[in-house]
């Protein structure tokens, strides 16, 4: 058994938002990320692992191809694997605690509005190739 106290776990920077791995087991992890308002992740996601989100404090936009919605404490989000996302964060510090399911935990980044002059990784440029993120219209 692992027990962690989110108080005394989050670590804030104003230059970006900061995830703690607080704990790694075979098939997932457990993490906090720590918000500052108006920070923004990277458009991205984890091909073979879930990744869920729990509000504590605070909240903003996540957002997907297809939907956008609002997170406050309490919200409860689940990602499949594949599902690119991107979170933004309100005018307050949140806090969200972080569970990954899968066998792989990498990432792959589309974009990141959050940082000036971001390039992305040839690596996640062929993902993307070969899995696009939503349809072409019709």
């Amino acid at each position: 058994m692992d027990v962690f106290d989110v108080n005394k776990e989050q670590r804030f920077d104003p230059a970006r938002h900061v995830e703690r791995i607080l704990g790694q087991w075979p098939g997932g992890d457990v993490s906090l990320a720590c918000w500052e308002p108006g920070q923004i992740s990277p458009d991205h996601c984890h091909p073979h692992a879930t990744e869920i989100y729990v509000c504590f404090s605070g909240g903003g936009r996540m957002r997907t191809p297809d939907l956008e919605v609002a997170i406050s404490p309490g919200s409860f989000v689940v990602h499949p694997p594949g599902e690119v996302h991107e979170y933004v964060n309100g005018p307050e510090r949140t806090l969200l605690f972080r569970v990954r399911i899968g066998d792989d935990m990498t990432s792959r980044h589309l974009a990141n509005r959050g940082i000036e002059g971001w390039t992305q990784r040839p690596q996640d440029a062929a993902y993307f190739a070969a899995n696009p993120p939503r349809a072409e219209p019709s």
